[in-house]
């Protein structure tokens, strides 16, 4: 067989000498379509990548690893990785999945950050910065041979900077407008959210509040009482609780209870 294989681009032939020894009566649906449009690329499918032995220790017994597939890199990754970890809120923004199909740079002139057909994301930053680093060859944009991968990225951040300003001032004019027609939007998300976080303040000050008037309490009931000091008696309507409470005013001193009892002491 050899490294290339040729035999798909034998089918036309194969077919048109069965059909001319009458091997097969009926003529093929894509006979015709082949042989009018014929395979572009001599090469059907390409090779695979081979696989790189890394240097290792002779051993006695057989790697258990021995066939791992390589990974695959792409200089691409390194710039998303690089755009989200600076921008973590860009991952937020809804984005349709099937406008990206690895090959916008067939179709795109991304000589612009903006493109008329796709809104303006991180993965536009990514491809800007690519043109900048690599250039369009195929057109016959060459790129700058001083760029270099940081001044690409502040470049390419630059234009998604001033695209996103523009953005922003568009909504809030229309906005403008349609407030001046008599439409009505409501609360923003800030608004709810500042709405939400007051609430839960006050909550939080209320609570915090009577802990602090129960900790004053606690305290003084700590530390109240004395010898100078007379302690306090709730009031009380009983007649019977305030006779009680007066008979044993009467007879307890400022000093103390006076002992009575007990067996007589002759110095």
């Amino acid at each position: 067989m050899g490294r290339y294989d040729f035999r798909p681009l034998r089918v036309h032939i194969t077919a048109s000498q069965l059909l001319a020894s009458e091997r097969i009566k009926n003529v093929p649906p894509w006979h015709q379509v082949i042989g009018t449009v014929p395979p572009a690329q001599t090469l059907v499918r390409s090779q695979p990548l081979k696989h790189q032995e890394k240097p290792r220790r002779p051993k006695t017994r057989k790697p258990s690893k021995l066939f791992q597939p390589q990974r695959i890199v792409y200089e691409e990754d390194t710039l998303r990785k690089e755009f989200y970890r600076d921008h973590p809120w860009e991952l937020a923004r809804p984005r349709v999945v099937l406008e990206n199909d690895g090959r916008d740079s067939e179709r795109k002139d991304w000589s612009l950050v903006s493109q008329p057909d796709r809104p303006v994301d991180g993965e536009s930053v990514v491809q800007r910065q690519m043109f900048l680093l690599h250039g369009e060859p195929e057109t016959g944009q060459m790129p700058d041979p001083n760029m270099t991968p940081a001044r690409a990225y502040d470049q390419a951040r630059k234009e998604f900077y001033e695209m996103r300003l523009q953005q922003d001032i568009e909504r809030r004019v229309a906005k403008e407008e349609a407030m001046a027609t008599g439409a009505y939007f409501g609360k923003t998300t800030l608004q709810i959210g500042m709405e939400l976080e007051d609430k839960i303040f006050e909550e939080w000050k209320a609570w915090a509040a009577r802990q602090a008037i129960q900790m004053e309490q606690r305290q003084a009931a700590m530390y109240t009482g004395g010898n100078n000091e007379t302690a306090a008696v709730p009031e009380s309507s009983d007649p019977e609780l305030e006779a009680a409470i007066g008979e044993l005013d009467a007879s307890t001193s400022a000093q103390g209870q006076v002992a009575s009892g007990g067996a007589a002491f002759t110095p």
